[in-house]
């Protein structure tokens, strides 16, 4: 019996060409004066120092910044640029500048199993602060007491089993009574290697169906099972 959800946000909560369009070029465009203003705030400092270790060299404010913007220019999925991406989002939601984009249907979705007592969670290569950022300010209000917890790639890779195996230890159930929801296979299969059921989010114009998991165009067809 499945008693708890843990869902991906991009491609699955909400639409791609939100974080793609109007995210990560917000960030691009305020990463390098954001940076400049608050390098000396210890929070900061301490993501530079994170962009070094990356690198596996030390670097200059100037180097950093550039590693930081070909990253997301790149799409990289590397925690200390997640992470400052997250404090640029950050004041773009308090400005009111930012709205975060969540699906009709997930949120009906989301708040019915809520409401039925599964504990909700989520799981993104996005940093916890951006996840809370995105269901912290959206057009249906503020939906982050649905969830119960939040995960990012501080507890590994979403294309690893372990990740998974993790995540379950943490939440306390048995991995076959997590259900994953992901519009990417790869994550799925991770997801099922480790116990879970899986179902695959196949929102039109988002993205190839796989063809090993349950299928959904949006939330009102997942099923939960018996």
């Amino acid at each position: 019996m499945i008693k708890a959800i843990l869902t991906d946000i991009e491609g699955t909560t909400s639409a791609i060409a939100f974080v793609h369009e109007t995210l990560f070029p917000f960030a691009r465009q305020r990463m390098d004066a954001f940076v400049r203003t608050h390098a000396n705030e210890p929070r900061v400092q301490a993501q530079l120092d994170a962009v070094s270790e990356e690198v596996g060299t030390p670097l200059c404010l100037d180097m950093a910044i550039e590693t930081l913007c070909q990253w997301i220019d790149e799409d990289r999925k590397v925690t200390p640029l997640k992470t400052l991406q997250g404090m640029v989002w950050q004041e773009g939601y308090r400005s009111g500048e930012l709205k975060g984009h969540v699906y009709a249907d997930a949120v009906e979705a989301l708040r019915a199993w809520h409401a039925q007592g599964l504990k909700l969670y989520v799981y993104s290569s996005g940093s916890v602060q951006a996840q809370k950022l995105i269901f912290g300010h959206t057009e249906y209000g503020d939906l982050t007491p649905l969830f119960s917890g939040y995960y990012d790639t501080n507890v590994g890779h979403k294309r690893e089993a372990a990740s998974y195996r993790a995540i379950a230890g943490d939440i306390g159930l048995a991995p076959e009574q997590v259900l994953f929801l992901s519009d990417v296979e790869e994550e799925l299969d991770a997801a099922a290697e480790a116990g879970m059921a899986a179902t695959q989010l196949v929102r039109p114009g988002e993205g190839v169906p796989g063809s090993r998991h349950d299928k959904a165009v949006d939330f009102s067809e997942i099923s939960l099972g018996s």
